[in-house]
């Protein structure tokens, strides 16, 4: 939907300036996606024999509003076109969304007769002043919308303004509101006329309807139903999600309207198909040898039911639905099984299937830089972290075990080690060398500075 008019909800139709909007199409989109509640002509190309053609077409106003109108110039009318249709005062400018046999179509599902005399009239296709002015029309509604709900504020109003939609010819505004009570806007529609200028025409609508009309993206990701293509809002009640076996949890069963998300409704009909041939549960207990067991939980598609004995509730049972209603029949005989059947809480042995295909790199490990650095990694030093550091180094038994270490074993069998003539401690010469132990630094003696720490200093970074 990468048309510039989608948000105004008028597709590909003009913009400001006059210039057409998104795919530049001007407003005769082929495929019909930029509208919303678009509709696909699957007979443009049938004739329907032995009937006269249809001279009713549908018109797309605003943010889905849409409705029929009689051709009644027989003018050669297509999908896309502006036109000026009869309105009430004056005329207003729309998009024809549907000609043919669809419209007939369309009639018959809303049990509109073909020839009934409330259908309005097709005046003209629309000229170039008639788009100006429609085109100024529709840049003043953001700009009202605002305005409007100020006013309703100031007066103290417990409604919401959720749209404002200009006619064509700038004649007449409708403003499109919510309110969960009923409004006495009659002193709203005299300030309305003072400001805009306009006749005033207040049109309440629901919280459905309002989300149909402004349009966004749902939490599946996808456009919301009601302002693509659904127009039947029924009502949706907690049970449909209980019956799909859905958590109750508002925030998640509530759409942008703030009511039930109306594709509850969808799938409701096939699991209420579904679940006609499961054995009512709810206030059962089945009775084994074991012990009494309670109901769980449902899967319906799978056909199966879980459950769980009282003195174990952490430990689900799975059984199939033939066997809950053997065992139920059973009980009602007075006979108890001796279980119910095999937990799922048991750990089942998964086997891996090996590949079919060569490792020809050799490097496919995970671990395979694991112990690389532990390998070069060098002896640390005294204090470190080794497995021969700590209070037991002196208790490691492989310590000197080292068998390439060199030892002179001639070390102590020499008999001249002792029979050095220089080597007498009796030397006259030994302590009367001046030179001897030196002493170079001068200040090695100076009295220690006030202005400096002493001792070690303490390691304060960070």
């Amino acid at each position: 939907m990468g048309c510039s008019g989608c948000s105004s909800g008028r597709g590909c139709s003009t913009i400001s300036k006059g210039l057409p909007g998104g795919c530049r199409n001007n407003g005769s989109c082929g495929t019909g996606g930029c509208n919303k509640l678009g509709l696909f002509d699957w007979l443009a190309n049938m004739e329907m024999p032995g009937a006269a053609q249809c001279d009713v077409v549908e018109v797309r106003f605003k943010n889905g509003r849409k409705d029929f109108y009689r051709n009644v110039n027989n003018l050669s009318l297509t999908v896309g076109e502006v036109i000026a249709v009869e309105a009430s005062p004056g005329h207003d400018i729309g998009v024809i969304s549907g000609t043919g046999e669809m419209v007939r179509l369309q009639l018959k599902k809303k049990n509109i007769p073909l020839t009934s005399p409330e259908i309005k009239k097709v005046y003209r296709k629309a000229r170039q002043n008639d788009i100006d002015k429609w085109t100024e029309a529709q840049a003043l509604e953001e700009k009202t919308m605002h305005r409007s709900r100020t006013v309703a504020v100031a007066l103290g109003l417990q409604m919401k303004i959720s749209d404002v939609e200009y006619q064509g010819d700038k004649t007449k505004a409708i403003f499109f509101y919510t309110a969960d009570e009923r409004v006495d806007f009659r002193e709203l529609i005299k300030k309305y006329a003072e400001e805009f200028r306009v006749r005033i025409e207040m049109r309440q609508i629901g919280a459905r309807q309002e989300a149909s009309r402004l349009g966004g993206i749902g939490s599946c990701g996808r456009e919301l139903c009601c302002s693509t293509w659904l127009t039947d809002f029924r009502s949706v009640s907690t049970s449909a999600a209980r019956y799909q076996q859905l958590s109750l949890n508002p925030l998640k069963l509530a759409g942008q309207c703030g009511k039930l998300k109306c594709c509850l409704n969808y799938e409701l009909d096939s699991y209420l198909d579904a679940i006609k041939d499961f054995p009512e549960v709810s206030d059962v207990r089945l009775k084994t040898k074991k012990g009494e067991a309670v109901h769980q939980k449902t899967d319906i598609f799978r056909r199966t039911m879980w459950f769980s004995y009282l003195d174990n509730m952490g430990q689900f049972i799975a059984l199939p639905v033939d066997r809950v209603k053997e065992i139920i029949e059973m009980n009602k005989k007075d006979e108890h099984p001796f279980d119910l059947g095999e937990a799922v809480t048991k750990e089942k042995k998964i086997l891996l299937r090996e590949p079919d295909y060569e490792n020809v790199v050799g490097q496919d490990s995970l671990t395979r830089f694991d112990n690389s650095r532990r390998k070069n990694k060098k002896p640390n030093k005294a204090g470190g972290r080794g497995p021969n550091r700590g209070p037991n180094r002196g208790n490691n038994s492989n310590r000197n075990i080292n068998s390439n270490r060199n030892i002179n074993s001639n070390r102590n069998n020499n008999p001249n080690r002792g029979n050095n003539p220089n080597r007498n401690n009796n030397n006259p010469n030994r302590n009367n060398n001046p030179n001897r132990n030196p002493n170079p630094n001068p200040n090695r003696n100076r009295p220690p500075r006030p202005d400096r720490p002493q001792g070690p200093v303490p390691d304060n970074k960070p």
